[in-house]
């Protein structure tokens, strides 16, 4: 990946709080409220519910001066649920997948605000890309009825399957949970599902269809590369250009950097990504480019921070992106020369 060390470590800010020297895979549990409204009845979400007693999570609330006040829970202030995720809390840029990062788990609450407030996502076929440790795949699979949960290589597919297990009990009875091998690099739809050398990981024509027909795509922390990106983009492409309309929700991270090119502080990766996409008022440039991605900015203040375990911080987007089909004779190559600061 350029710009990057193979070797080099990195880590997460979400697991800032995990014990110090622990190398190798950890299990944690991200723990969300379940709003009181959700009626349990009507609803497959309350599937997610836990073990309110034994939740870290308590009410508290402060007075004037700071002091707290102790407030006595009803039995409708609501429910915890919880998601189990086996990850590392260090690894290097290539294994990046095996780490939980905090656009992942803002894209965890956009979709379980979806579930708690509409049936939108209800019976629907999704799939995640470069799904990492498959967290958001996973809640997605109590309401879908087909989860396809995609990344590359064998680790980071069979920590996702791992976690598949772990939460397997919480699915909808009728729920289709697939661990399948994406490389953007590669086309699409695969065509080595024939192959005498089938993997674990490898398509079926039959889930290449659903995937066609998939109407929800979902994403998160995968800009951070402009090589990933733009594999990224040509995948997507591909994805969205078969089958039913679909849209993408995508979360990710700003991140700034000093470089001596621009000799200030930048967000390069984010400029590259934004280049791929204009507004739905967007009519073309001097040179008559229109990107065929349409993008629109999702307001996080509007969306209730239901995991509790991340700060989201002010440098956390989501995007809804959804594809052009139209005018593929003014579509050119993205333009990547403006900086954000």
């Amino acid at each position: 990946m350029s710009g990057f060390e193979l070797e080099d470590q990195v880590m997460s800010e979400v697991h800032l709080g995990c014990p110090p020297g622990v190398s190798g895979l950890h299990v944690s549990h991200f723990t969300f409220l379940i709003p009181h409204d959700v009626d349990s009845k009507e609803s497959r979400c309350m599937d997610l519910v836990g073990d309110e007693a034994s939740s870290p999570w308590k009410i508290v609330d402060q007075d004037e001066d700071g002091d707290l006040l102790v407030v006595r829970r009803s039995k409708r202030s609501g429910h915890f649920g919880s998601v189990t995720i086996q990850h590392n809390i260090m690894s290097s840029i290539p294994s990046v997948g095996l780490q939980v990062w905090k656009a992942e788990l803002v894209l965890a609450d956009f979709v379980l605000h979806q579930m708690f407030s509409s049936s939108e996502f209800n019976d629907i076929i999704s799939a995640e890309l470069g799904a990492g440790t498959g967290l958001v795949g996973i809640i997605l699979a109590h309401m879908a009825k087909t989860v396809f949960i995609t990344d590359h290589g064998d680790e980071i597919l069979s920590n996702c399957a791992k976690n598949v297990l772990l939460n397997s009990g919480l699915f909808g009875s009728q729920t289709s949970v697939h661990v399948r091998e994406l490389d953007w690099k590669n086309s699409w739809p695969p065509s080595d599902f024939n192959s005498a050398s089938h993997k674990r990981y490898s398509w079926t024509s039959s889930e290449v269809e659903d995937a066609n027909r998939a109407n929800l795509l979902v994403a998160a922390d995968v800009i951070y590369s402009d090589d990933l990106t733009d594999a990224f983009f040509s995948v997507l492409e591909k994805l969205m250009s078969q089958g039913s309309e679909k849209v993408l929700y995508l979360a990710l991270e700003k991140r700034y950097n000093f470089t001596l090119h621009d000799l200030n502080v930048v967000a390069n990766a984010y400029s590259h990504f934004r280049s791929y996409l204009r507004d739905e008022e967007f009519e073309g440039d001097e040179d008559g480019y229109l990107p065929r991605f349409v993008g629109k900015r999702i307001d996080l203040s509007a969306i209730p921070q239901y995991v509790k375990e991340y700060e989201r911080g002010a440098d956390v987007e989501l995007w809804q992106i959804r594809y052009d089909k139209r005018k593929p004779e003014i579509i050119g190559p993205p333009h990547n020369d403006i900086a954000v600061r």
